[in-house]
């Protein structure tokens, strides 16, 4: 749909851009959207220059008639856009370099080498064709979530609140790529996270790390990647917790190969 024909520029623009396969917690930043303001956006588009090989791009589940579905039954008054690779690569398949003062180097940054920069080169290019209001971006993917809101200051970036199932397992895309006893063992990645909440002040960011990390890898079908506690601004690691400080922990774990993330506030 043509972006353009539906603008009125006296009405705030609310924009979700997704990459599909789209579920309750994609639901939920589109709601907050049309509550927020007067005309919400949705992209579907499927980076490419994010995924770490041509293997995960081609994994990744695409279902756009089901997701427009699940839109249309939201409201009526969400605009649906869906651009091709030349809209958003229109010189190739390049990626931009940015600065993101230091909010890359760890968790994310430091396994998945240019993710990051592939991530901001679409949205760059996606808020520049919308240019909305407010954009909305799920805290389940809190370190993204920061580094989008530094670089696009001149937009209100909103980071909304991880939506999860009954058992804790945030909702992701690649759950789908789960099958039913995969998802039971990936409910163990938030009942761990919740383990660290509770016992920060017990146990050394060490003995945290040594408990969760012994645990996981415990389970042949599980293996931990990273557990880190870090600073929630500066996204720094740490071994000393400061209580002036807020700290999230975050962790990424292969769950039958499949790559999962979380996080949450510790306090």
């Amino acid at each position: 749909m043509e972006l353009d024909s539906q603008r009125d520029f006296n009405k705030s623009i609310g924009f979700v851009p997704t990459m599909g396969s789209l579920h309750a917690g994609h639901l939920s930043l589109v709601k907050k959207s049309l509550k927020e303001n007067k005309l919400t956006v949705v992209s579907i588009f499927v980076n490419p220059t994010q995924f770490n090989s041509k293997e995960d791009l081609d994994s990744y589940p695409i279902q756009i008639e089901k997701d427009c579905y699940l839109l249309k039954n939201t409201s009526l008054d969400i605009v649906v856009f869906i651009p091709s690779i030349d809209q958003i690569y229109p010189n190739g398949l390049k990626i931009q370099q940015f600065n993101f003062n230091g909010l890359d180097r760890f968790m994310e940054g430091a396994f998945r080498k240019q993710h990051f920069h592939g991530v901001a080169t679409v949205v760059n290019s996606l808020i520049n064709i919308v240019n909305p209001t407010n954009a909305y971006f799920g805290k389940k993917d809190f370190q993204q979530f920061k580094i989008i809101q530094s670089i696009f200051k001149k937009h209100n970036i909103i980071g909304c609140e991880t939506f999860r199932d009954n058992n804790g397992l945030a909702l992701s895309s690649r759950n789908n790529l789960l099958s039913k006893k995969s998802k039971l063992l990936a409910s163990k990645i938030y009942s761990n996270l919740t383990f660290v909440k509770k016992n920060i002040k017990k146990f050394s960011v060490e003995k945290l790390e040594e408990i969760v990390s012994d645990y996981i890898n415990s389970n042949k079908n599980m293996k931990l990647e990273y557990l880190v506690i870090a600073d929630e601004n500066k996204l720094e690691p740490t071994l000393k917790l400061n209580n002036s400080i807020k700290y999230r922990s975050f962790i990424a774990v292969y769950v039958d190969g499949i790559r999962l993330i979380d996080n949450i506030a510790l306090y």
